[in-house]
């Protein structure tokens, strides 16, 4: 496997996510697959990798857990963004939903 970022890593998993479900009204919980590694290339491509655990030490040293309450989305210049902090209402909608 060639060099794979933390971030590279987190990017894909959201942009996965936001691509299949960024216009439904009710939130799906994502379906991310142990022992996949999923990645955000240079060139806005997405790109899902089976991993092996031959290099699982060295994958492990840069990560970082992502924190609870974290959400990916994809900007209008197509760039991919996260937000640490509230996204819900009161009632559990969605804060920035088009209704």
């Amino acid at each position: 496997m060639t060099h794979f970022s933390t971030k590279t890593f987190f990017a894909t998993i959201a942009l996965t996510a936001l691509s299949t479900s960024a216009f439904a009204q009710a939130a799906t919980p994502w379906e991310l697959k142990p022992d996949m590694g999923y990645a955000y290339g240079k060139d806005g491509k997405t790109w899902s990798y089976k991993m092996g655990t031959n290099n699982a030490g060295t994958l492990l040293k840069g990560a970082k857990k992502v924190p609870k309450g974290t959400l990916f989305f994809i900007g209008q210049n197509g760039q991919l963004y996260m937000r640490s902090g509230p996204y819900l209402e009161g009632d559990g909608k969605f804060m920035f939903g088009s209704e």
